[in-house]
């Protein structure tokens, strides 16, 4: 009798699941720019007699993979702009892909080279200060701690699928690749392919967010928390470990995800 029993359980989720989704119906996502909370779809759900956890069923449809690792570089800059610009802060936040939950974070900041000193332009960009990057390893050495706690973390395993998430192409297209030719370091292949979160909610919503990050928690009616412009680390006048442009990340795309979004890899074949 286990089997039938079994058979009957998973005829009756599936049941639940897609009435639940005929409650929610046009909830699920909402043209660009109309405030829509996620408490709305809770609320239709709870109305209809269902639960948090069919609710959790409901807002988080499977992902293609099981961990997305939001990455979000600051480097050297200025006006005009100074060349080779160098990764200053290396931020990773490892996001689970059944809940959209952080469940764990790698954070160092970076010894420029080529350029040592950073401008004052680039210190009231980033908040980064120069005690802060001075006495700090190479980018060849924080490279080397990315794979060790990637390893770490079981991200390595063949059968773990992961993938990196920016707000843009620049970080893994256009910064790493560069800095690392610069340097004569190979680029490892799990860093050359990636979603890109813009072209991600432009899928979603219908609407490209041409001011990046504000417009995305604009359109979700989302509060920016934090300074735009650090990664995950201190600034010159937030306390540590903030709430930043990586966690803004994670959380537009817990949103998108509550609201039925299936993330795809963005990023052509290198």
């Amino acid at each position: 009798m286990l089997a039938p029993l079994q058979t009957g359980a998973a005829r009756f989720s599936s049941y639940l699941l897609s009435r639940a989704r005929k409650v929610l119906g046009s909830h699920l996502f909402s043209p660009c720019g109309v405030p829509e909370f996620c408490s709305i779809s809770t609320r239709k759900l709870a109305a209809h007699g269902f639960g948090a956890s069919m609710a959790a069923m409901v807002s988080f449809p499977p992902q293609r993979y099981h961990y997305f690792l939001v990455l979000d570089f600051e480097a050297t800059c200025d006006k005009p702009q100074i060349h080779p610009q160098e990764i200053i802060e290396f931020p990773i936040l490892k996001l689970n892909g059944r809940t959209m939950e952080i469940e764990s974070t790698f954070h160092m900041y970076v010894q420029p080279v080529v350029h040592p000193q950073l401008t004052p332009f680039c210190t009231e960009l980033t908040g980064i200060i120069q005690a802060m990057v001075d006495g700090q390893p190479s980018l060849e050495q924080v490279l080397e701690r990315v794979h060790e706690w990637m390893a770490k973390e079981g991200l390595l395993d063949p059968n773990v699928k992961s993938i990196f998430v920016t707000c843009g192409d620049w970080d893994l297209k256009v910064m790493l690749p560069g800095q690392c030719q610069y340097l004569g370091l190979p680029v490892a292949d799990y860093f050359k392919q990636w979603i890109n979160l813009k072209k991600a909610y432009s899928f979603a919503m219908g609407c490209w967010p041409k001011n990046g990050l504000l417009d995305m928690n604009k359109g979700l009616s989302l509060q920016h928390i934090g300074r735009p412009h650090s990664g995950i680390g201190q600034s010159l006048c937030k306390s540590p470990w903030q709430l930043d442009d990586c966690k803004n990340i994670a959380n537009i795309m817990k949103t998108l995800a509550y609201r039925g979004f299936i993330f795809k890899q963005t990023s052509k074949p290198f």
